[in-house]
């Protein structure tokens, strides 16, 4: 059971790492067409260049639950490196409860109030032919977290797998396009 449950998560992680290479590739042509309207025809747009960073925005946060779940994120493991398969199961185990499932929750649940906040003012780009609607930008910040929670719960179902069985269980780093 503990299995499925991680590989149905493991698949949401995925899911959301595709939309975040998907985000890339969106954000890659609008630059493009960005640097190309104002070089070439000499045309600038404060709308193209908001997207510019809502997409980067949006490509990041929705990106770290995938990074999590293939152990792609930033380690500091002057330790970690040595130690015992459930020596490192048993720290992500912790790491995950105490460290990450709180923070994430807590960010995630302000979240809310940040975007409701910016929807119910009607919120939009200060600049004169900015993106309306900032809100929408603004809610990927606790789906964001609320998704990297999820993942974490995979990665701690996985560090108690690991822990369980005493030995590692096989990542799939696979290509998400």
């Amino acid at each position: 059971m503990l299995i499925k449950a991680e590989r149905a998560i493991n698949r949401f992680s995925d899911f959301l790492g595709m939309i975040s290479s998907i985000l890339f590739l969106l954000m890659l042509a609008n630059v493009f067409i960005d640097v190309l309207l104002r070089y070439v025809f000499n045309n600038v747009s404060i709308a193209m260049q908001e997207m510019e960073w809502h997409l980067y925005a949006a490509m990041f946060m929705l990106g770290v639950p995938y990074a999590l779940r293939t152990e792609s994120h930033v380690r500091v493991d002057l330790i970690y490196e040595g130690l015992s398969v459930k020596k490192k199961a048993l720290i992500d185990m912790i790491g995950g409860i105490a460290l990450l499932l709180p923070f994430c929750l807590l960010v995630g649940w302000y979240g809310i109030d940040f975007t409701y906040e910016a929807f119910d003012l009607g919120e939009g780009s200060g600049d004169p032919g900015g993106l309306p609607y900032r809100w929408i930008i603004k809610a990927v910040i606790p789906f964001a977290f609320f998704a990297t929670s999820v993942s974490g719960i995979g990665m701690i179902l996985n560090s108690l797998i690991t822990f369980k069985d005493g030995h590692e269980t096989k990542i799939d780093h696979g290509s998400l396009l």
